[in-house]
Parts: structure tokens; C-alpha cells; sequence
């Protein structure tokens, strides 16, 4: 996959693995075809092994697992004892328990987390979790005591660390800047890396959101590049306008999994 952050996708892409479900329901999910039922195949404990080794073969930088949370004791038990060349990348919403992330302990080196929203009223409209502010706050600071500030190879990649995604949606650039100002003020200059999203894609008419039928305009997206000027949080990226699209999501077609298994009658993970 490249479509990352480039410390992230490099010249040759992170080995990307999607999960099915997920433990929010954001109105303007771009993942719904696979987030909101169980899409893709099963997969036991060896035969995930057997994919992530594939990916790792094939060169990727990083095995990147999306929408992992809800699998938590699966995945900490497949990846014990792996020793992988490449980090493992835990691409999440950030609506995790601090007990949960605790089991991965020594087992992903990067952590790539949504902070959506610092509202309560705002996570409950468009995410269904008023608590959604200090559950994803709880679990990135987890996230950063267990990686510790960013640290990179030689060749630029990421290999450990943290990365907070902040997607701007439509008319809310308020609640943006308070993300800002949180990470800004949070976390030790350079620690973390922040990456500013401007790619939101209205997926569906829906009457009771007008408000997200739109995409973010240029201008939204220029001031809260300039926000985080301001607020010295440039260590990270930002997206250009025309970053938004249906182009650019994949294909869940499971076409990328051509690992056979034989499944048990427990411990098994939906994949897309």
C-alpha cells in the first residue's frame, strides 16, 4: 500500500492487512464496506503468520494492520515469538482501552492512531462515543510510553514510534485547531508526528448530516496548514487540496489474500 504517510510507504509500500468491523460507527466512514459486517475471510493463527510472512518476503517496510483493536488477543498471540525484520504498524482509531493496548506491549513498534474529535457532542453525533475524547487521549498516551518519541533508520523510515492522523472534516475547522493545540501542547516538541488529513470523501446522501455532504475546501485546509505553523507542529505532513476521492480507497475484493488455511472453531480473524 501507498497511500500512507511516506515515512510509512517508502519506495516500497507498507504491507497493509485490513480488518473487518470496527468498534466505532463514524457516519462518514470511507472503510464501510468492510468496517459495518463481517467482509473478507477467516484466518487462523498460523495461517495469519503465514501472510504476514508473505508480505515481509515481498519487501514492504512494515507490516501495517488497520482496524486491529477489536482482534487485540488474536494478533498478540500471532505475533509472539515472530521476530519480524520490519516494524509492525498498528493503524487505529484510537478508541482503545489502555488494557487492551498493554497486551501488545514489545509487539508493534508504530503506532498510527486517529484523534477525530476533543468534543464530546461532536464524537457522539458523527461516531456514536461521547467518549471518545478521553478514551482515544488515554490510549495514545499508552501508545507513546510504550514507543517512546520517533525514531528513524538511515534511509528516513519510520521504525518506531508514534503518529497522530487528524482528519478535517467539512465546516469543523475549530474542532482541528483544538486537536492542534492538544498534540502541540501535550506532547514534547518532536516527540510525535502529526499528520493533518484533508482527504475526506463524502461517501453517502445523508439528510440528517448536511453539513458533511461537501469536501474540505482549499481554503479550510491552507489555515489549519498555517494553524499548525503557528503552533509549531510541522513535525509530520500535511495533505494538498485534490487529496480527496473514491479513487483512493481499495478495492476490498480480497484479492490480496492467497493464503489458504484450515480454520479451527476458534481463534480466527476476519480479513480484508
Amino acid at each position: 500500500h501507498f497511500g500512507e504517510e511516506p515515512c510509512l510507504s517508502g519506495s516500497r509500500g507498507a504491507g497493509t492487512i485490513f480488518f473487518s468491523g470496527c468498534s466505532l460507527g463514524c457516519v462518514y466512514c470511507q472503510n464501510a464496506e468492510i468496517s459495518r459486517g463481517p467482509a473478507g475471510r477467516l484466518f487462523d493463527l498460523s495461517g495469519f503468520r503465514a501472510l504476514v510472512r508473505q508480505l515481509e518476503e515481498s519487501g514492504v517496510h512494515n507490516i501495517e494492520l488497520v482496524t486491529p483493536g477489536h482482534h487485540v488477543r488474536f494478533l498478540a498471540e500471532a505475533l509472539s515469538g515472530m521476530r519480524l525484520s520490519v516494524p509492525v504498524v498498528w493503524n487505529s482509531s484510537g478508541y482503545e482501552s489502555v488494557e487492551s493496548l498493554r497486551m501488545l506491549e514489545g509487539l508493534v513498534q508504530i503506532w498510527l492512531p486517529d484523534l477525530k474529535y476533543l468534543n464530546a457532542a461532536t464524537a457522539a453525533r458523527y461516531s456514536h462515543a461521547p467518549d471518545y475524547p478521553e478514551v482515544a487521549s488515554a490510549a495514545i498516551d499508552e501508545m507513546f510510553r510504550q514507543a517512546g518519541p520517533c525514531a528513524f533508520g538511515d534511509d528516513g523510515l519510520l521504525r518506531s514510534g508514534v503518529l497522530i492522523r487528524h482528519l478535517i472534516l467539512p465546516g469543523w475547522a475549530e474542532e482541528s485547531r483544538d486537536v492542534i493545540d492538544y498534540v502541540a501542547d501535550h506532547f514534547p516538541a518532536g516527540s510525535v508526528l502529526f499528520s493533518l488529513m484533508s482527504q475526506y470523501t463524502p461517501m453517502a446522501a445523508d439528510p440528517r448530516f448536511p453539513e458533511l455532504s461537501r469536501l474540505v475546501t482549499p481554503e479550510e485546509n491552507e489555515d489549519l496548514i498555517h494553524y499548525m505553523r503557528v503552533r509549531r507542529l510541522d513535525f509530520g505532513y500535511w495533505q494538498e487540496p485534490g487529496s480527496s476521492g473514491k479513487e483512493s480507497i481499495p478495492d476490498f475484493d480480497g484479492s490480496g489474500l492467497d493464503i489458504s488455511a484450515d480454520l479451527p472453531d476458534n481463534e480466527v480473524s476476519f480479513l480484508s
